[in-house]
């Protein structure tokens, strides 16, 4: 039977929204493994705007469902339509839109919260033992979503690290071409442009969190 995978977009950008080469890496080795993707955004307003070539503030709201609409080619729905139930699981990639519009992690660090569709999605997904994906920043709200003890990865940062683990879980330094693996929990991370300096490095982590991800869904099968 073929899979299906809810993939958790934040805008279209990184320093604002989803970053754009994780999410397309990951839709792209989806359709590789054959498997049926449906994405989805909260429909709110961003944080804030960037320009992504001067790195300056600009003066106008965007919509984070609007924007992440740009890199599903219009094929997105508002995350209240999603459930856990419909699907074998969720991948998430990162950008600054995961600690902007879909949490507040940017502003509030260890004291964060999660948009509460998202947090109510992924808590749908750990409690039935479906497997999850966080790509790059996205593992910083691991412990919000599973609680204390949680492992995870982003990469080496020192800051990030130290706040997963003040917010209970288990930080895992990790090459960008790796994963970390909490087996119990069935959650796959991997540091991509927390750490990754080309496209390609990346990719390499990327793929293989994507390809686990799916192994874990057949494990569920069994």
């Amino acid at each position: 039977m073929q899979k299906r995978v809810a993939v958790i977009l934040s805008g279209c950008g990184v320093q604002d929204g989803a970053e754009i080469h994780e999410s397309v890496l990951t839709l792209l080795r989806l359709d590789q493994r054959g498997v049926e993707v449906q994405c989805f955004a909260p429909d709110i307003a961003q944080h804030d705007v960037i320009n992504h070539l001067t790195g300056e503030k600009m003066p106008e709201s965007r919509n984070v469902l609007i924007e992440s609409a740009r890199i599903a080619r219009g094929a997105i729905k508002d995350i209240r339509e999603a459930n856990a139930e419909d699907f074998d699981a969720l991948i998430m990639p990162g950008g600054f839109g995961v600690a902007k519009n879909l949490s507040n992690f940017a502003f509030e660090g260890v004291h964060c919260s999660l948009q509460p569709e998202l947090l109510t999605l992924a808590e749908a997904f750990a409690e039935s033992g479906k497997p999850i994906g966080l790509i790059c920043i996205s593992p910083a709200l691991a412990a919000k979503i599973y609680g204390p003890g949680v492992t995870c990865t982003i990469g080496n940062d020192p800051d990030t690290a130290k706040a997963i683990c003040k917010m209970g879980g288990n930080h895992t330094e990790c090459a960008v071409d790796e994963i970390v693996e909490d087996t119990a929990r069935k959650l796959v991370s991997t540091p991509a442009y927390m750490t990754a300096q080309s496209i390609s490095e990346a990719a390499a982590g990327i793929n293989k969190l994507v390809d686990r991800v799916i192994e874990l869904t057949q494990e569920n099968e069994d």
